[in-house]
């Protein structure tokens, strides 16, 4: 492993252990960590110490998945498979079911203009606009429907099940993503026309200047439009003019991760997210 990539993942690592200890008390099991949240919110997930100077092992995994059970939590766990290569062959041995997703760096250099990619504009959310709590909800609800219809072919979903998600909510989560982009932690963008509303959205979350591209989705009715690739190079673009130096994402497929190399990332790693293994 070069050493430039040896350093970014590094600071990936850090990057992932620190994003959600704002809002989570920490619990530790042999070499991981489990997250635990304060208060209502997105779950978190366990994932490898910082500090571990071992593996994981199986009676971690165990361990946190009793854990996990006895909390009323998901059985989740993340980590970057460059870092822990052992722990893929320990999560399936546990019964998981591991997704390996390319892990992807943005390269400056080859960042397009959004304008170039779709016809729809994009834009950046702000805390001071009177409809933002509105946008907060909006970009929720694009992304629920997109992620619940998960892949990038084209689809029936459309602005009618957005509205209906809008219902279905979190309140809590809603304000937690309201404050996290007033106070700069994370940056919300949607995409969209007047006549059909929102139809794309997307965020980032930033720890010093290391950020990760999240939640990126389009309506099913309206992919294949560029807009996926739009939102995520807006987020880029705003990211590197606030000074953010390493810009990453996870795609969730290799499909997927074709969009991102037009906006010019390229895959340096795997991201392993695990779960409980589908009962059939």
């Amino acid at each position: 492993m070069d050493l430039a990539r040896a350093d970014a993942l590094a600071r990936l690592e850090r990057f992932y252990d620190a994003v959600p200890r704002d809002g989570a008390r920490t619990e530790e099991y042999g070499a991981l960590v489990l997250f635990v949240r304060n208060g209502a919110g997105w779950p978190f997930y366990a994932r490898p110490r910082l500090d571990a100077d071992e593996p994981p092992t199986l009676a971690d995994v165990t361990a946190v998945r009793a854990r996990q059970r006895e909390l009323g939590l998901p059985e989740a766990f993340e980590w970057v498979h460059e870092h822990q290569p052992d722990l893929l062959a320990v999560a399936r041995s546990a019964g998981l079911s591991v997704l390996e997703a390319p892990l992807m760096l943005l390269e400056p250099e080859r960042l397009p203009d959004p304008g170039t990619l779709s016809d729809v504009p994009v834009r950046v959310l702000d805390p001071g606009d009177a409809g933002f709590a509105a946008d907060i909800a909006l970009r929720r609800a694009v992304a629920a429907v997109g992620f619940a219809n998960g892949g990038n072919a084209r689809g029936d979903a459309g602005p009618a099940e957005r509205d209906a998600a809008l219902a279905q909510l979190d309140v809590a989560a809603l304000e937690e993503e309201a404050t996290r982009v007033a106070d700069g932690r994370r940056i919300s963008v949607l995409a969209g026309t007047p006549d059909e509303g929102a139809l794309a959205s997307g965020m980032a979350m930033r720890v010093d200047d290391v950020a990760e591209i999240a939640g990126v989705a389009t309506l099913p009715s309206a992919r294949q439009r560029g807009l996926g690739a739009a939102v995520t190079a807006t987020l880029a673009r705003e990211l590197r003019a606030a000074g953010t130096d390493l810009i990453f994402l996870s795609a969730g497929s290799e499909d997927i991760a074709r969009v991102y190399l037009r906006v010019g990332f390229r895959r340096v790693g795997t991201a392993c997210i695990a779960e409980p293994a589908a009962v059939i």
